[in-house]
């Protein structure tokens, strides 16, 4: 059930704020210090805050969390009486601990959480850290994987897309993260991989297959900006040319630049001397940021603003936005119909029609 905001205070006005919630079963066993994961909307992400205070015998703990991204920045805008989406359905809960007490004490609060069935496991400490470890090279794995066979479908004349209706529809595969795109990024895929390369390393055993993985991955990134400058060799080159950049995020509904596909696309594109400009809903300022020293680059408030006389557009991210845009709009502003697809979300017979040049990942071209 969503959570209600009994009472909410702003302590630095856009900044700071302090949420007392109304979950009693939480509040009954957890103490300051503890943390809760938070999800504003079903398809929102979930942060992590802690626990200020709690308070058993009125069944509210309290938060206080600093504004520092989209999902702080939406909790901001709730008010007393709304309701957060909720903290209380993971689709389990991995405890390492080598104590029976903790182990006991964890299933009594997660109880109320699990109705249905048991969603705590519990392991030994070793065991926990792998388990967090291997389930995410297992996406990143899924996510190379279907990345690699769109590649391989490009040079073949297959349509990645075919191939994924038909392998996603394979109960033991399913649908799940094999969505061909620019690669994986972001805090975590990045980071679990490379350590647990690390840790097989330190242990003495040659990670082959998660080596692909981030080989793989470190390839896709630069597959689109390796396309663009495909494209314009004929034409004497990118450089001088200037790109439109549709999302910056390495997903959609987030800030977050961390290990994101555009950094590695604008960065290539520009060594090369093409111009970005480039849009994003929510990540334009880490965006403005992170390539403050790049001259080459530009961020715009205006999604349409940066096809404006531009050669070509590349979309990275899939926002919702970008899904049904303004074709004839894009048309009318860049200097050519030429557009570049990182995330597969228009047809390509569909592009051809409205007399794009259009090329995606692992699909047959549209030319004009």
């Amino acid at each position: 059930m969503p959570t209600p905001i009994l009472h909410k205070e702003s302590l630095i006005p856009g900044k700071t704020s302090k949420l007392v919630l109304h979950a009693p079963h939480i509040a009954q066993k957890a103490h300051p210090g503890h943390f809760v994961m938070l999800r504003m909307s079903p398809t929102g992400e979930r942060i992590p805050l802690t626990i200020a205070d709690t308070d058993a015998a009125n069944g509210t703990i309290t938060i206080v969390y600093l504004v520092l991204g989209k999902s702080t920045a939406l909790l901001e805008t709730l008010k007393e009486g709304d309701a957060i989406s909720d903290f209380m359905k993971p689709d389990r809960v991995v405890l390492g601990t080598d104590s029976e007490r903790a182990a006991s004490i964890m299933r009594e609060l997660y109880a109320p959480f699990a109705r249905t069935r048991e969603k705590l496991i519990v392991m030994r400490v070793r065991s926990a850290e792998m388990t967090k470890y291997a389930a995410n090279c297992m996406l990143a794995t899924k996510i190379s994987f279907i990345n690699e066979i769109a590649t391989i479908c490009e040079k073949v004349g297959a349509d990645v897309r075919d191939v994924r209706t038909g392998i996603g529809s394979d109960s033991r595969i399913g649908y799940q993260f094999i969505y061909p795109g620019v690669g994986y990024g972001g805090s975590c895929f990045p980071k679990d991989v490379k350590a647990l390369i690390q840790t097989a390393e330190s242990a003495g055993v040659e990670p082959m297959l998660l080596n692909a993985v981030e080989a793989v991955n470190a390839r896709q990134k630069k597959h689109m900006a390796e396309r663009i400058q495909d494209y314009f060799a004929p034409q004497g080159g990118v450089k001088g040319k200037t790109l439109a950049l549709w999302g910056l995020a390495f997903k959609a509904n987030t800030d977050d630049m961390r290990e994101a596909a555009s950094i590695s696309i604008v960065n290539a594109l520009t060594a090369a001397g093409m111009k970005i400009r480039a849009f994003d809903p929510v990540a334009a300022d880490n965006a403005r940021r992170i390539f403050k020293d790049n001259a080459l680059v530009e961020i715009l408030d205006d999604q349409y603003g940066v096809c404006r006389d531009a050669q070509a557009l590349l979309v990275v991210t899939e926002w919702n936005q970008f899904r049904n845009p303004d074709f004839d709009r894009v048309k009318s502003l860049l200097t050519a119909p030429l557009l570049f697809d990182g995330r597969n979300l228009y047809s390509p017979s569909a592009m051809a029609e409205r007399g794009f040049a259009y090329f995606c990942i692992g699909r047959p071209t549209a030319a004009v």
